[in-house]
């Protein structure tokens, strides 16, 4: 199996991974406990569902981060300057989506402290607390934005290289272009994030990296687009 061929497993196994193993497990973790009115008690009386949300969070962004690792090296070889953005607009997701998790768990101790003392001040706590929600909900609007783009320079190069079918290529355009008014709406309080709209507005995105990633798995790269890309390096 040649390098390509592996990158190409990698890349559609961590979709997968980030899309359906991690992520959606993880944020129904914690919007269960979060939902609650009384959530500085709920995270505390759930301690283990917190945690492993964070757990699954947490490694969803490792994920993302290492999609744009892994497929660097077939990127650069047909437009380096993307590449490099691509690779860097990922590790921002990443580096986004840990810090949120530690002011999750930063909420998990501040939860203890409510339940240990009694709720001698509910509203001191609960300002913390909404401090501490507020720190993911706004790196949430800011991380779907550079991903968006990112996406964008992604499905470009696939496109212009051929490096998967055009149609496919295409088909994958659909899922930033029609998110992206998703996250702006939500980010000028126009749109709750887990409303219907928002909802719908994804399904393409889901549908589009899932097939993305099936077709790595299953067919790998076009190997006369990865010849090419070879041969623009050696000239």
């Amino acid at each position: 199996m040649n390098t390509s061929r592996k990158i190409a497993i990698v890349v559609g196994a961590l979709y997968l991974i980030v899309n359906f193993v991690t992520g959606p497990p993880g944020l129904v973790l914690e919007n269960s406990i979060l939902d609650a009115p009384d959530y500085l008690i709920n995270v505390s009386a759930n301690e283990t569902r917190w945690i492993m949300s964070k757990l699954l969070l947490s490694l969803m962004a490792v994920g993302i981060a290492g999609i744009g690792l892994v497929i660097y090296p077939i990127l650069k070889q047909h437009n380096e300057s993307i590449a490099i953005v691509y690779v860097g607009s990922r590790i921002i997701e990443g580096v986004i989506i840990i810090v949120g998790q530690i002011s999750g768990l930063s909420l998990l101790t501040l939860s203890q402290e409510f339940v240990k003392a009694g709720a001698p001040d509910a509203s001191y706590f609960q300002t913390l607390g909404e401090l501490l929600l507020a720190a993911p909900d706004w790196g949430s609007h800011v991380m779907g934005i550079v991903f968006c783009l990112g996406a964008l320079m992604l499905y470009y190069v696939l496109y212009r290289s051929k490096l998967i079918p055009r149609w496919l290529s295409a088909f994958c355009f659909s899922g930033p272009i029609l998110h992206l008014p998703g996250v702006l709406l939500t980010l000028f309080g126009l749109l709750e994030p887990l409303s219907r709209i928002n909802l719908l507005l994804q399904v393409p995105l889901f549908l589009s990296e899932f097939a993305l990633a099936v077709w790595l798995i299953v067919k790998g790269f076009n190997p006369s687009a990865i010849a090419s890309g070879s041969a623009k390096r050696e000239m």
